[in-house]
């Protein structure tokens, strides 16, 4: 018998989140992913590592890509806003800390296999949405910032530039193209912030 079944299971308090068996869930979780990757990854050897039942585990996280994906919120975290003043330099830095991030750590992968598995799961698909949403909110502060500065228009959605940022980054990490230089990134950033358009000017008036 493996060992990890001699320990008592433990307690759900139904719908409601046990601080501890969801911490017990995702620290189990996290070692499942080392230990067997993404493709080895089941919940059935999770609820067995945390000692949860399974009833629990999918009352609570929809399936695998949802469960993950808190897997990786919680190895990630929150990447603090860069603060130079200058709100191209600030969107370059921060899409720069994302993309190092996806190629110095296992969590890149993983978020990659989330992304690729929410093209044909509509469960992983709305959970990938939610992130995103999330994610762009949180992005669009900085653009927020700028423009309680003066630096941009009043009437530009701030959250719209963010997820241009956005894109670009899940672009590249989706294409596995993550090496970006400081010099690219704010070309990429001067784009999104000024825009790609000439103004012509009238002369004959």
């Amino acid at each position: 018998m493996d060992e990890e079944d001699d320990k008592p299971a433990r307690r759900s308090i139904g719908a409601r989140r046990n601080p501890e068996t969801e911490e017990a869930i995702l620290e189990a979780a996290e070692e499942v992913l080392q230990e067997a990757g993404y493709t080895g990854f089941s919940i059935e050897a999770v609820a067995r590592r945390a000692r949860a039942g399974k009833p629990t585990i999918y009352r609570w996280w929809r399936g695998k890509a949802d469960l993950l994906l808190d897997v990786y919120r919680r190895q990630k975290g929150d990447f603090p806003f860069p603060d130079t003043g200058d709100l191209e330099k600030d969107l370059a830095r921060f899409a720069g800390m994302i993309l190092h991030y996806w190629r110095a750590n296992p969590s890149g992968q993983i978020f990659r296999s989330i992304l690729a598995e929410a093209q044909h799961d509509e469960v992983a698909a709305e959970g990938v949405k939610a992130y995103a949403l999330d994610r762009r909110t949180y992005m669009a502060g900085m653009v927020k910032r700028a423009q309680d500065r003066g630096d941009v228009a009043p009437d530009i959605d701030p959250e719209l530039v963010a997820e241009l940022v956005q894109s670009f980054v899940w672009t590249r990490l989706f294409t596995d193209r993550g090496e970006a230089s400081e010099e690219e990134l704010g070309a990429v950033m001067r784009i999104i912030v000024r825009g790609a358009a000439h103004v012509r000017v009238d002369t004959e008036r």
